[in-house]
């Protein structure tokens, strides 16, 4: 049976307590995404992504060694898995929208009024006095 190598991934938030000394909550939260000092890290395990597969190698210990099969799209990550979803949906309504040329409603008055001159021709064709 063969051995393949898989890398499987989740996402660890870290996070930091750090005063600021600001006018404003908004200048506050400036200045604390402008640090770069994470040396009072702390881990936030309970706020961890999902396990996702991110690389798959046939044989044993085979990571980053020869040619990476592809992961099948149910083991991504559910932020790309969801991004592919909107991309194929997006997909779809733009060529819907290419193979219509006229919306709905434009469409049927488009139809209707086709059907009134039709009428009209009729009522025409009625009126005229036929010649023998």
């Amino acid at each position: 049976m063969p051995q393949f190598t898989i890398k499987t991934t989740y996402h660890l938030p870290l996070f930091r307590h750090s005063i600021y000394s600001a006018g404003t909550p908004e200048a506050a939260c400036r200045l604390a995404i402008a640090d770069n000092d994470w040396s009072g890290q702390r881990e936030d395990y309970e706020s961890s992504g999902e396990s996702h597969v991110t690389g798959i190698w046939q044989g044993a210990g085979a990571a980053y060694r020869g040619q990476a099969n592809s992961v099948p799209p149910h083991f991504w990550e559910a932020v790309q898995r969801k991004a592919t979803q909107f991309e194929l949906m997006l997909g779809l309504a733009q060529d819907h929208r290419r193979r219509c040329s006229a919306p709905p409603i434009a469409a049927a008055g488009v139809a209707r009024q086709g059907r009134m001159g039709d009428r009209a021709r009729r009522s025409d064709r009625r009126r005229r006095p036929r010649s023998s």
